[in-house]
């Protein structure tokens, strides 16, 4: 929980301080007034990184530096940015007093973010919810964020190779086919364990969401069976060398793979109405927060960036009856329709013209 946060030369604030609630905080302001800029400080002190852009983007235009200091019942932690001469920008956390670089994956806060594009996973591409499964397991399984980094570092090296074409090409590509399966072995198996935990309380949450009588399945689609997915990726890496020279990039991976959502026997990305598809992502990010919660043992911080005008008033009531238990931050531009679904709010407004909040 937090209970106070001040940001300095951070995005559009230039010296901003909030008091906050251990319930339901709704941030009130027009456009452009820095509401989504709140929500984004508050991620990169829970996890030390920004979902948005690079480091150097988050310090206010022309400063020398940005400081976000949060307090919470447990402790304080401070992030600090300083631009350097080459305009790099160098990042130190500050946790009880102790300086870190780098922020350990035990040190990070558990965090679910809803914001107005995570309405697309399903009719998006797989990618969003390759994204979206991988930075939950990140949360969640200790050295999963290493294997994912370096699975895609391994990726883009072998890519490149397929482009260049080098003398000796299956000779170079060998080393990294086998590196490629290992790490790929690996995501695939964190992957498919984690879906199957939220097949196992999808239907039941989408009843309760929709009122309907709904089947819904989730699987992992993947090219090959899980069991053995080492051997049969680096079997196909093999074999498909002079046909990815020619295209110049691997067709096969986790970086192919999807997940599958049917509803009632039939793909939803296919068939789902938009409120079928709209309750879908609810019951997908609601699963999220109680994953999280569940495995690690502590309630996350839940960040609604403008999601309740993109819901009906069915879904934003369900929304509300699953936050109340949650530290929870929701921006909006206009109050009454967020402030009517909660008992008890605090409410913390915005001006576009000034950011600072004494």
């Amino acid at each position: 929980m937090i209970t106070d946060l001040r940001l300095q030369h951070f995005r559009s604030y230039t010296d901003a301080s909030f008091e906050l609630d251990n319930g339901v905080n709704i941030i009130v302001g027009p456009n452009a007034s820095g509401k989504t800029n709140l929500l984004e400080a508050i991620l990169v002190l829970a996890h030390g990184s920004s979902y948005r852009g690079a480091d150097a983007d988050l310090v206010q235009f022309k400063a020398p530096w940005s400081r976000l200091d949060v307090n919470m019942p447990n402790g304080a932690r401070i992030v600090k940015l300083q631009v350097l001469p080459t305009q790099k920008v160098a990042k130190t956390f500050e946790l009880d007093g102790q300086v870190l670089t780098r922020l350990a994956p035990s040190r990070t806060l558990p965090v679910v973010l809803f914001e107005p594009n995570h309405l697309l996973l399903l009719s998006g591409s797989p990618e969003l919810r390759r994204n979206f499964i991988d930075d939950l397991i990140e949360q969640t399984v200790p050295g999963f964020g290493t294997t994912r980094r370096h699975y895609k570092r391994v990726l883009s090296q072998r890519n490149a190779l397929l482009k260049k074409q080098p003398h000796g090409l299956s000779e170079q590509l060998f080393v990294w086919n086998l590196r490629l399966s290992e790490l790929g072995g690996k995501i695939v198996r964190e992957r498919s364990a984690i879906i199957a935990r939220f097949a196992e309380r999808m239907s039941e949450l989408y009843g309760r969401l929709s009122t309907g009588q709904n089947d819904i399945a989730l699987a992992y689609a993947t090219q090959f069976p899980v069991e053995r997915y080492e051997t049969a990726l680096l079997h196909k890496l093999e074999s498909s060398v002079e046909l990815e020279k020619l295209r110049g990039f691997t067709a096969a991976g986790p970086h192919r793979d999807d997940l599958s959502v049917l509803i009632d026997g039939r793909p939803a990305q296919e068939t789902a109405s938009r409120g079928e598809t709209r309750t879908l992502v609810l019951a997908l990010k609601i699963l999220e927060l109680q994953l999280i919660e569940e495995l690690r043992e502590q309630p996350p911080l839940l960040l609604l960036d403008d999601v309740f005008s993109e819901l009906d008033g069915r879904r934003r009531q369900a929304l509300t009856s699953f936050v109340s238990s949650y530290q929870t931050f929701i921006t909006t531009t206009d109050a009454d329709v967020v402030v009517q679904h909660f008992t008890t709010s605090n409410i913390i407004p915005l001006a576009k013209s000034d950011n600072t909040i004494q």
